[in-house]
């Protein structure tokens, strides 16, 4: 395909930060995970149908299954309403094939199964081929897979005349002609067709076991490694050339030489570049150690070890930088080497600055589309004061988006003839379509899966996922990939999925979860909207669809019966992410929360005024980003005081907000109290009002922590309530 430099290949394998010598992955992800640009310089997603594209790989087994979904899901909606095209800016034309790759160890993850039964359910054009030489590292196939073959397992998933299903086709890897002949029918039928295809290649060989620590020498009998030498896909591929007349073996022995020499020659030229990366700032160092030696008269002689370290077969920047800084620490009191030390700390800066620039970059967008970019429109309200329900500023909203937006698209668990199970998608199917609009089997992983892969083509997917307590059976495709996208490509590509979840205080354990320092352990890279009603998450939706980034917003289950002013400019106005709300002033203690617990935080607010104590409630909005202008500090220079509020377990949310404010922001400087807590507790929520209140902060917990805090400061005044 031309996608790939031998240069390249050994650029990886050093981890090269040049992204022009190593476009794959930039020294961020493994080798061999291969990577195409989808978006230009300005951020857009650039006309991939006038070139192959290579979606960037993850370790994790199995986790490349869910994005190929909906890679291949892009094809089929374009086929299907090719008016879509001039949305989609040709990007896509509906013919193109989604390939994928699975080792045959991996297809026993439950993703890989979740995945080509969404494939044949939905029809779209994928093909997978399973590469099978009969371990995963040293367990044995019949260990793994039922009936010791992939393809023998799936074949109820075969499909036959007027049913839907996949294609499954086999063939012995050492076999070329065999594999170009079941390639070359089955992608054809598959492009054609729009039905899945299944290739099991068996009988491969693995020349040198999965690492240089796990030699297959080890696990694998005399006769079995007799058997790889003489079936090795290389040397059957010669003998088939031979015997076939394609070529005589004077041939072959000149073209393998040549190729060892290509190799050889393009290794050589990538270590070269990957040392001359730096060489000019090594000697640069080495200059200030010779400074140094000569102003203490050689007391002070670095330059032996300097050398000693440049000698190393792998020299990193790890060593210099931290060879420069020991330096450093060992002068920094003397007062005659203040130049030196000067020049040595600007080379150490300069050095870390450009490093962190190669390795620390690009969790977020740094192009055109970051969602901190978007102007924020406030709702505005006629005289009227019209309310409705809060499901129903959802529904109107999204009209509007789907009407304004022709590549946007949802789907879920009920998200479509339903309208979704608390209606804020009500009408939408009937009036965009079921190609738009459509409903998905209970299968989170590869409902994420679908959005990653159609943002990756150009769409603007909304993955419904039904509730915040099954995000879990997603979080792999969430994190593993989403997450790190835009991270372990260095920007090349992205897939701005708003994945739109509903969660906190309802009733029971699965249906009232708040696993949020879970999320922000393992979501780095996603923006994480917490709104506490509909309003708030329309607006963020609006925020998200007019950039390019991924994120979450999680509905408050509670808030969709409530009622709310309808706002006049509905699809329209913009929430800013990053920028908390002041709901209430006060003076004397700032209430830091979000989502539902932002109504408890009020109302706690009110009560605790009856007895004279003035409570500020912040609602953060969003906790990734989290408060980029620094509101909440400014409140706790007035209030002097804190309560992180939220229903997550202790330690998790509340701790992450409070690492925020009094580390990053430098609030703890305006304290006149100890900071505390006032989170869920640590099971699950109990079922039932009862079991909510006894689970979860409320009113009246938020109250006493509070009374307890001012006491703190002014116990005369605050007696100690005995119960």
């Amino acid at each position: 395909l031309g996608l790939l430099q031998p240069e390249e290949f050994f650029a990886m394998i050093y981890g090269e930060t040049d992204d022009r010598l190593n476009p794959s992955t930039g020294g961020r992800n493994f080798n061999n995970h291969f990577t195409t640009a989808n978006i230009n310089e300005e951020g857009e997603i650039k006309n991939l149908s006038e070139k192959y594209n290579s979606a960037a790989d993850i370790s994790s087994t199995g986790g490349q299954m869910p994005r190929l979904l909906g890679l291949a899901q892009a094809s089929k909606i374009v086929r299907e309403n090719p008016e879509m095209k001039k949305f989609l800016n040709n990007n896509v034309s509906g013919n193109e094939v989604a390939f994928g790759t699975i080792g045959d160890a991996s297809t026993s993850e439950g993703v890989f199964f979740e995945t080509i039964n969404a494939a044949g359910v939905m029809q779209v054009p994928m093909a997978v081929t399973v590469y099978d030489d009969g371990y995963g590292i040293s367990v044995p196939v019949e260990l793994q897979t039922t009936k010791s073959s992939i393809s023998k397992a799936l074949k109820g998933f075969q499909a036959e005349k007027n049913t839907n299903g996949i294609n499954i086709y086999t063939c012995k890897g050492w076999n070329y002609p065999g594999l170009v002949e079941t390639f070359k029918e089955g992608v054809a039928k598959c492009r054609k067709t729009h039905t899945p295809a299944l290739f099991h290649i068996e009988e491969l060989t693995q020349p040198l076991g999965h690492s240089t620590a796990g030699s297959h020498e080890r696990y694998k009998s005399s006769e079995r490694l007799a058997w790889e030498q003489e079936f090795d896909g290389l040397i059957q591929f010669k003998k088939w050339l031979l015997e076939s007349g394609k070529a005589d073996i004077e041939t072959i022995i000149q073209i393998e030489n040549k190729a060892a020499k290509r190799a050889k020659e393009a290794r050589q030229k990538a270590w070269a570049n990957y040392t001359g990366g730096f060489l000019n700032e090594v000697n640069q160092l080495a200059g200030i150690l010779s400074r140094i030696k000569k102003t203490t008269g050689g007391k002070i002689d670095k330059t032996v070890e300097l050398e000693e370290i440049k000698q190393r077969i792998f020299p990193t920047r790890r060593k210099y930088l931290s060879f420069a800084k020991r330096i450093y620490y060992s002068i920094h009191e003397q007062n005659d080497l203040n130049e030196e030390k000067k020049i040595l700390a600007g080379w150490i800066s300069d050095f870390e600055k450009r490093s962190t620039d190669f390795y620390c970059k690009h969790l977020h967008c740094e192009k055109a589309g970051s969602a901190l970019d978007v102007n924020p429109i406030p709702p505005h309200y006629s005289a009227e004061d019209i309310e409705i329900n809060g499901s129903e500023i959802l529904s109107r909203n999204f009209d509007v988006l789907f009407s304004k937006y022709p590549t946007l698209v949802t789907f879920g668990q009920d998200t479509g003839k339903l309208g979704d199970v608390n209606q804020g998608m009500r009408g939408m199917y009937e009036k965009y379509g079921s190609h738009r609009v459509s409903d998905a089997g209970i299968r989170e992983a590869t409902i994420i899966g679908q959005g990653i892969g159609m943002a990756m083509r150009g769409f603007r997917p909304i993955a419904e996922i039904q509730y915040l307590d099954y995000l879990i059976y997603a979080h792999s495709a969430l994190s593993d990939d989403l997450a790190s996208l835009q991270y372990r490509t260095k920007g090349k590509q992205i897939a701005p999925v708003i994945v739109r979840t509903r969660g906190h205080q309802l009733q029971g354990m699965w249906h009232a979860g708040s696993p949020m320092q879970m999320m922000l352990g393992s979501l780095r890279g996603i923006h994480l909207c917490v709104p506490r009603d509909m309003t708030r998450a329309a607006g963020m939706y609006n925020t998200l669809l007019e950039a390019n980034e991924p994120a979450i917003v999680i509905e408050p289950l509670k808030g969709y019966n409530l009622k709310e002013k309808l706002p006049e400019n509905i699809g329209e106005f913009k929430i800013p992410l990053g920028i908390p709300e002041i709901i209430t002033e006060g003076t004397d203690i700032t209430f830091v929360t979000y989502a539902w617990n932002v109504h408890h935080a009020v109302r706690a607010a009110g009560l605790l005024g009856i007895y004279g104590i003035s409570a500020e409630v912040i609602d953060v909005q969003t906790l990734m980003p989290f408060d980029i202008h620094h509101i909440i500090r400014k409140s706790i220079e007035k209030t002097n005081k804190v309560l992180f509020i939220d229903e997550d377990v202790p330690g998790g949310a509340t701790a992450y907000m409070m690492q925020k404010v009094l580390e990053e922001q430098k609030a703890f400087d305006y304290l006149d109290a100890a900071p505390r807590t006032c989170p869920a507790k640590e099971h699950r929520p109990a079922y039932g009002i009862d079991g909510e209140y006894f689970s979860k902060p409320s009113v009246e917990l938020i109250f006493e922590t509070v009374w307890e805090m001012m006491r703190d400061t002014d116990i005369k005044r605050y007696p100690e309530l005995k119960f």
